[in-house]
């Protein structure tokens, strides 16, 4: 018997016209330290996310969901921000299958959207 391993990739993009609408508001420097801000909290977040998940913290990893939804919108990742509402609903439905599944999508997307938006740092905007 063979057994199959799948890995499931997703492509991720940075909201370019997002981001330059943040730098315009607040300048290079300003936007910078939020960008920079914005991902050390999404991290943080991804991680609090799954001990909560671990944890049965089912109120409390829906509201780590939707502050996830608030930052990553900022900074331009849509994809993220629209996993994280899926955790919620999953959570709303009280699907445990599903906000297994979704959570394990959101950390997955949300691990190659902080690589995008690092890239994006590492070019001019």
């Amino acid at each position: 018997m063979q057994v199959l391993q799948m890995r499931p990739t997703e492509q991720v993009c940075v909201d370019q016209e997002r981001l330059s609408t943040l730098y315009a508001q607040l300048g290079e420097t300003v936007a910078e330290d939020v960008v920079c801000r914005a991902m050390e909290e999404l991290a943080l977040r991804m991680s609090h996310c799954d001990r909560l998940y671990r944890g049965s913290s089912w109120q409390e990893l829906r509201k780590n969901s939707k502050s996830l939804i608030a930052i990553a919108d900022q900074v331009g990742l849509q994809k993220l921000a629209a996993v994280a509402a899926d955790v919620m609903s999953a959570l709303d439905q009280e699907d445990e299958v599903a906000v297994a599944a979704t959570l394990t999508r959101l950390i997955r997307i949300g691990e190659r959207s902080l690589t995008a938006i690092w890239d994006t740092q590492d070019l001019s905007i």
